[in-house]
């Protein structure tokens, strides 16, 4: 008999076996992960199991998130990072799954997303029957359990370059060493997102936070004890390291190309730790003109197209938020 499961029902015990024994497990998707966003004044986040002969075949991890002020109305939105977890020939316990996480959210949120970080076509047609329609969505995954010279190799001349130019110049990268480093990082990371990206951004809050309770790397570029770029890595020790938010002051440093040191940071660190992948964590949509797209891919790394799924629970305010965002976004 299986069983449906939520929040204080789930067994860390049992958790942590699925993410041992499961080909899609990613730090997004762990007890730490659930935690953090929980502890989060403006987030919330739930977990999904199902269980079968007393343990775990499927489960999801679910974060809440919404805008401030009058966009939180248009925004509210689920999203799973990285994808489920789940068994290998889990199906049928995926399908459940989703369908028990639809239901519970059908007048809760306006969509569901699961940005995929693995190939889930396996499971398609279970995505499918329980509504979620496929989105096409790049990324670029690189190994990094070769020798150093290897992956160097592999990167494009001009990133290389670049690379040796910016440590001969005296950029260097280490890990945070206090939450002043983090907040500069932070407000290099907001000028970006204003002015150019043009997207809403979490607050300094949240980066403080994933600082303060570990839940990832911060590898940070420097130039005479400046704090001129850097990236935000989640780690799946022994598996893989993400790129969560890069950023750097390439016009006023560019001699020392941060953005291009701050990936490369990630790369060094991985090789060092024995971890064996570098996710860039997406490339846009095949279909539309990514300029991050052509930046992440002279990294060397092999292009992917896992995709998306999306769920639409509320379609009227789905449309509206789709235009209401984008007016806004331009009125910044």
């Amino acid at each position: 008999m299986d069983f449906s499961l939520k929040n204080k029902e789930i067994s860390n015990d049992k958790w942590h076996k699925l993410l041992d024994g499961s080909a899609y497990s990613s730090p997004f998707q762990t007890p730490k992960f659930l935690e953090f966003f929980n502890a989060l004044e403006n987030f919330s986040s739930d977990v999904f199991a199902i269980e079968v002969d007393g343990e775990y075949k499927a489960l999801v991890v679910l974060t809440i998130q919404k805008e401030l002020g009058v966009k939180s109305y248009f925004s509210r939105r689920g999203i799973i990072y990285g994808g489920p977890l789940v068994i290998d020939n889990g199906q049928d316990y995926l399908e459940k799954l989703l369908n028990e996480v639809t239901t519970f959210y059908k007048r809760k949120l306006i969509y569901i997303e699961t940005r995929n970080y693995f190939d889930y076509s396996l499971f398609n047609t279970q995505f499918q029957s329980a509504k979620f329609k496929y989105i096409p969505w790049l990324n670029f995954h690189l190994d990094t359990s070769s020798d150093i010279a290897v992956i160097k190799k592999s990167m494009s001349s001009s990133r290389l370059r670049q690379v040796k130019k910016a440590l001969k110049n005296g950029a260097v990268w280490k890990e945070a060493e206090c939450e002043e480093d983090v907040a500069a990082f932070y407000e290099i990371l907001l000028d970006l997102y204003k002015n150019k990206i043009k997207k809403p951004l979490f607050s300094k809050d949240f980066f403080l936070e994933f600082y303060k309770k570990k839940t990832g790397k911060y590898l940070l570029v420097y130039y005479e004890d400046t704090v001129i770029g850097g990236i935000v890595c989640p780690i799946m020790s022994g598996k893989a390291i993400y790129e969560f938010y890069v950023c750097g002051l390439d016009s006023e440093y560019k001699n020392q190309f941060p953005s291009v040191m701050a990936t490369w940071a990630a790369i060094e660190y991985a090789n060092v730790n024995k971890i064996p992948l570098f996710d860039f964590m997406g490339a846009g949509n095949p279909n539309e003109g990514y300029g991050v797209r052509e930046f992440k891919s002279r990294f060397g790394g092999e292009q992917v197209e896992h995709g998306r799924y999306l769920n639409i629970l509320n379609p009227f305010l789905y449309k509206i938020g789709e235009i209401g965002l984008n007016v806004l976004s331009k009125l910044k």
